[in-house]
């Protein structure tokens, strides 16, 4: 029966080392990505957590947590306007991609200026 209770507690070990990692990966992962603090505040915050992590990361967590999520909120919504920007500029693309080959059609006299202005009104009205 001991044998289950020491399982038990190695697993509950592994699993508290492994959550206290990734809240230290994630503290300095939003340090480093901070523009608005200086190199010195950066080098002192990971001297905090390498000599003392676990009272580091709680004081980190406690002064600048809001800060954190206010980072992370920035990035997302700068991501979403990079994409938007992105499916933008490729559908402008895509839409003078095909206009120029209704214009080749049309100079080699494969379509009509008819179906060519028929084609322009559904790219332009896209």
């Amino acid at each position: 029966m001991t044998e289950f209770w020491h399982f038990l507690l190695l697993t509950l070990q592994i699993f508290i080392l492994i959550a206290f990692l990734m809240v230290l990966f994630q503290i300095i992962v939003d340090l480093f990505s901070d523009k608005k603090m200086g190199g010195w505040g950066k080098a002192l915050w990971i001297v905090l957590l390498i000599v003392f992590p676990i009272l580091g990361a709680l004081i980190y967590l406690i002064a600048r947590g809001r800060g954190m999520n206010e980072r992370r909120l920035a990035a997302a919504q700068e991501a979403q306007a990079a994409t938007q920007e992105y499916i933008r500029n490729s559908a402008r693309q895509g839409s003078a991609t095909e206009l120029a080959a209704a214009k080749q059609l049309l100079d080699s006299g494969t379509i009509t200026q008819e179906e060519f202005d028929r084609i322009k009104a559904q790219v332009v009205g896209a």
